[in-house]
């Protein structure tokens, strides 16, 4: 298949044949080495046969059961093993030479193609139609196919399995014939009892992933990387059935990978973090990237002391030191995620404590009951996903309002995120629970991550990343951005799209949540001023959304771009992102924003308490699956039978609000009605006294006029924001407005949503006592910046272009790629 796509197109593969096998278990062993740039290691992938070549025989059934049900007997006896000791203290690194088979591997011996040394080039990847070839005629052997890129793989062998002492228990008596095939049935009959293996035995569980993927090698696989894609295959097997079901893979990273970032911190320490690349972790570690392949991991993590390793994983990791200068870190994760959700960060992190102050809130908060309990009965649902141990069915979990949580940031900015973040995180998880119920994680860090970050945050299971830029200028910025990562715990990640290229059902949907999690983490606010401040924010989203689709290609703007087809895969699983790769789509907030009208709009409709019911027992339902749009429609409209009388079906919505490009027809006839909000018409009041001022002085010529005649009101932040748009609408601002301008508001105090309209006034009219503000701006908010380079070459200012190359050459070595390319193609 990857001879059919071209890999300079916008659209990302998923090469991944998940339908024939699909990866259940990771079991990553890592070096993270700062002076090469390089991460090195080891990872165990355990596969179970996929939907096209599931075994159905009654008979297997009847005997896969019996021995589930005997293994868990054994198992629950033997909960005592601990895999974090069994893990960290041991390098797994170290024993794996001892098994290799032909001594090789330990050098890379790809070419520059990433090709094995001991076989030939590949042709690519066989398109769905071959791979379906393949299996009907039983001529060639099977090849597995994992999504990877920028990778140097080494060595690649099965893993002997029934080698491991004690793993009798995962096996049933059979007479072997044919040894060497038994013995691989044997082994594969060994993983389906260990990935299937019942969810209250996870400690077992994990126990054996650890000593399985300690195992030794019998016999290595022949592979052949291509530009997105590693291919595997073993000579003489022809199934996914009998292919090895637990292969372990040698490999590196490459300094220019695009999964992760290598970088400084604000204190100037080298760090590395997967920042949220259009290609997810493939360039990290090999792995089936189509969020059908929901899957656990562990992973032990070694660097050199002094660096802390947060990474997405259920456990708060402490460090082991396995010899002098070396600290081995260890996570794990029990619910089945998608492998693009993984994340790490290492760096030499500060954990920003206040004493006392967590403890109470969380005391104060754990047994308070949620609206969403009186809903339905939480205790006597049952859950729509795989096994596994879910939050939802414990009584505990289920009344915990704050989750435990940590908060790491560089040294420099520890004071910052005590005065601000800390405090924050608390209520704005309490709020969470009060809308939603149960925390589907049971935990959170908190990291504050490098400049170079380009987002304002990224949630990931039990780790969010915050770009600094929400931390100045008080709490409003903070604050909605942290409950907007907040609520991608459930939305995005506990709940997430079958299709990728519907981005809305988790953009939309945390965007829409945010405003409410904000107005309840305030807790003080009455009904109108709530009302008033989501109106003000509706009207700030309409005009940026109005912005967007009149600079934008249409195709971009449509949030279900495949149509009736989305969700639908090739007969092997790959399939493609539309658009994936494309550089400026990162930028893009369309999908927030139509998906935030579109749920408002049926919120209105509905209204707010019967809404948040339906999305309360929308979380019970999916949480742990993927979805389509349609499911969520369907659902809804199911609870509401009245509204199909009023024309709202699915049918409608798809065609008014996901199928199409620019802004919904129902959403342009009440576009003009916030403009009636009372803190709306507040900041029309205070723009007409800015333009009636400017024109006054923009009269009276040189003579000065005393400004402090007027008087100007306090404005909220988002206030500020929408006067400062509304005065780049005016043609000409003289100097002394833009002066008396942040003079009046101190705009350079403000937080980056302000000061950034602040700097697009200063480069509109070239106010040069200024620029230091923008050059500021483009140093240290990188994730706000990139258009505002565009603004400073549009207007042929030689001065401005100077900015813009010096601010662009300063900081392009260590920029996210999809912003240099961006910022590059706006510059040269």
């Amino acid at each position: 298949m990857e001879s059919q796509l071209d890999p300079m197109k916008d659209d990302l593969p998923l090469m991944a044949n998940t339908n024939y096998m699909l990866v259940r278990h990771y079991v990553l062993d890592l070096d993270v080495d700062f002076k090469s740039k390089v991460i090195e290691g080891i990872i165990v992938l355990f596969f179970e046969t996929g939907s096209q070549y599931l075994k159905t025989s009654s008979s297997s059934k009847e005997c896969c059961q019996s021995q589930f049900d005997e293994t868990c007997k054994v198992t629950a006896c033997e909960a005592c093993y601990t895999p974090v000791t069994t893990v960290s203290a041991c390098s797994p690194k170290l024993e794996y030479n001892d098994f290799a088979v032909c001594g090789k591997g330990e050098e890379d011996t790809s070419d520059k193609n990433g090709n094995h040394s001991n076989e030939a080039q590949a042709p690519g990847i066989s398109s769905s139609k071959d791979i379906c070839d393949i299996q009907n005629h039983g001529n060639k052997d099977f090849l597995l196919v994992l999504d990877c890129c920028d990778l140097s793989i080494l060595k690649v062998e099965e893993v002997d399995v029934a080698a491991v002492s004690g793993i009798e228990k995962f096996t049933r008596s059979a007479k072997l014939t044919d040894v060497s095939k038994e013995l691989g049935n044997l082994r594969n009959q060994i993983v389906h009892e260990l990935v299937t293996l019942p969810a209250d035995c996870w400690k077992e569980q994990l126990y054996y992933f650890t000593r399985c993927s300690q195992a030794p090698g019998c016999g290595e696989l022949l592979f052949t990387t291509g530009t997105w894609s590693l291919e595997i295959r073993k000579s003489g097997v022809q199934t996914p059935t009998d292919f090895p079901h637990a292969i372990r893979i040698w490999y590196k990273t490459k300094p220019e990978g695009r999964s992760v970032t290598w970088t400084t911190d604000q204190s100037g320490r080298p760090c590395v973090y997967t920042m949220g690349s259009p290609i997810n972790n493939r360039a990290l570690f090999p792995c089936q990237e189509p969020p059908v392949a929901l899957s656990t991991w562990q992973a032990s993590v070694r660097t050199a002391a002094g660096f802390v390793v947060l990474m997405s994983g259920e456990n708060s990791a402490e460090p082991l030191q396995l010899q002098e200068g070396i600290m081995s870190w260890y996570y794990y994760v029990t619910m089945p995620m998608p492998a693009s959700t993984f994340t790490i960060a290492v760096g030499c992190w500060q954990e920003v404590k206040q004493q006392g102050f967590t403890a109470a809130i969380q005391t104060n908060t754990k047994f308070s009951l949620p609206s969403s309990q009186a809903d339905f009965r939480w205790h006597e649902e049952i859950c729509g996903h795989v096994e596994y141990p879910c939050r939802f069915q414990d009584p505990a979990a289920r009344l915990q309002a704050v989750i435990p949580y940590r908060v790491f940031t560089p040294h420099c900015l520890m004071e910052c995120c005590e005065e601000h973040l800390l405090q924050l995180i608390p209520q704005c998880l309490s709020a969470a629970y009060t809308t939603l119920g149960t925390h589907p994680f049971s935990r959170l860090d908190v990291l504050i991550v490098p400049s170079n970050f380009s987002s304002l945050g990224m949630a990931s299971p039990h780790i969010i990343f915050l770009s600094q830029s929400v931390l100045s200028g008080g709490s409003q910025l903070c604050g909605t951005r942290l409950c907007h990562e907040i609520a991608h715990a459930w939305f995005g990640l506990a709940i997430g799209a079958r299709d990728w290229t519907e981005e809305w059902l988790s953009e939309g949907f945390a965007t829409f949540l945010e405003d409410i999690f904000w107005a309840r983490a305030q807790q003080q606010l009455s009904h109108d001023e709530v009302k008033g401040q989501q109106e003000l924010k509706a009207l700030l989203r309409w005009r940026r959304l109005r912005d967007e689709v009149q600079n934008s290609e249409e195709e971009l703007q449509v949030l279900r771009p495949k149509k009736e087809s989305t969700g639908e895969t090739s007969e092997s699983g790959a399939s493609v992102v539309k658009h994936g790769l494309k550089a400026e789509k990162v930028f893009m907030q369309v999908h927030y924003l139509k998906g935030y009208f579109l749920l408002r709009s049926l919120a209105r409709t509905i209204g707010e308490a019967s809404y948040l019911s339906s999305l309360r027992k929308f979380v019970h339902k999916f949480h742990g699956q993927l979805v389509l749009s349609q499911d969520f429609l369907c659902m809804l409209l199911e609870d509401i039978p009245e509204q199909k009388e009023s024309g709202l079906t699915a049918e409608s919505i798809f065609q008014n609000w996901l199928d199409t490009s620019g802004i919904p027809k129902p959403l342009l006839e009440e576009g003009e009605t916030w403009k009636e909000s009372r803190l709306v018409q507040q900041v029309s009041g205070e723009v007409t006294k800015w333009i009636r001022t400017n024109q006054m002085m923009r009269k009276s010529g040189k003579k000065k006029r005393r400004l402090d005649e007027v008087v100007f009101q306090k404005l909220l932040p988002d206030q500020l924001v929408l006067l400062l748009e509304s005065l780049l609408e005016v043609k000409t601002l003289c100097p002394r407005i833009l002066q008396c301008l942040e003079k009046t508001y101190q705009l350079r105090e403000q937080d980056a949503e302000v000061r950034h309209r602040w700097c697009e006034l200063i480069v509109k009219h070239k106010y040069v006592p200024g620029y230091e503000d923008v050059e500021k701006f483009l140093r240290e908010d990188q994730a706000m910046g990139v258009y505002l380079y565009g603004e400073l070459m549009v207007n042929e200012d030689v001065k401005q272009q100077e900015l813009a190359r010096k601010c662009f050459a300063a900081a392009r070595e260590h920029m996210d790629a999809s912003s240099a390319k961006v910022v590059a193609e706006m510059l040269f």
